[in-house]
């Protein structure tokens, strides 16, 4: 899954449990729904990984298509920790939180692929809604 600065779902892209997520980094990253704007020197665009996106085929992925990769290596942020900062928590475990509200997601019943990916762009689309800025939201009210 790939989300904006406030954990919003740009793209999806459902695999089995057995794949690592590197694996997917070029097919999650060309399932981006939103068009992004020009790259430009001045105003490069940022992607920011966890340690499991370390490596030069990643690092390669993301150069590919114009992204400035910051991957945080492993340990990092126990070395943090130790010398008494606050653990930052990842805008993506803020999506996954909303995904997982979804009590119909967080268990896979469905048989067919087709029918649990349309699942999660629903519950991408009901999330992308709840945070639109807007006086009166028809689904909070």
């Amino acid at each position: 899954m790939l989300v904006d600065e406030r954990g919003i779902p740009l793209s999806l892209v459902v695999i089995g449990a057995n794949r690592h997520d590197v694996s997917q980094l070029g097919a999650t990253l060309d399932a981006v729904v939103v068009p992004r704007p020009p790259v430009k020197p001045c105003a490069p665009q940022h992607l920011c990984a966890d340690a499991g996106f370390v490596g030069v085929p990643a690092l390669n992925e993301m150069f590919a298509r114009d992204y400035t990769p910051h991957v945080r290596p492993r340990g990092e942020e126990r070395t943090e920790r130790a010398q008494g900062k606050r653990a930052r928590r990842w805008v993506v475990e803020v999506a996954h939180s909303w995904f997982n509200r979804f009590r119909k997601l967080l268990v896979r019943y469905e048989k067919t692929h087709r029918a649990y990916v349309a699942l999660n762009m629903l519950a991408a689309a009901i999330i992308c809604f709840r945070n639109v800025p807007a006086k009166i939201n028809i689904i909070y009210g």
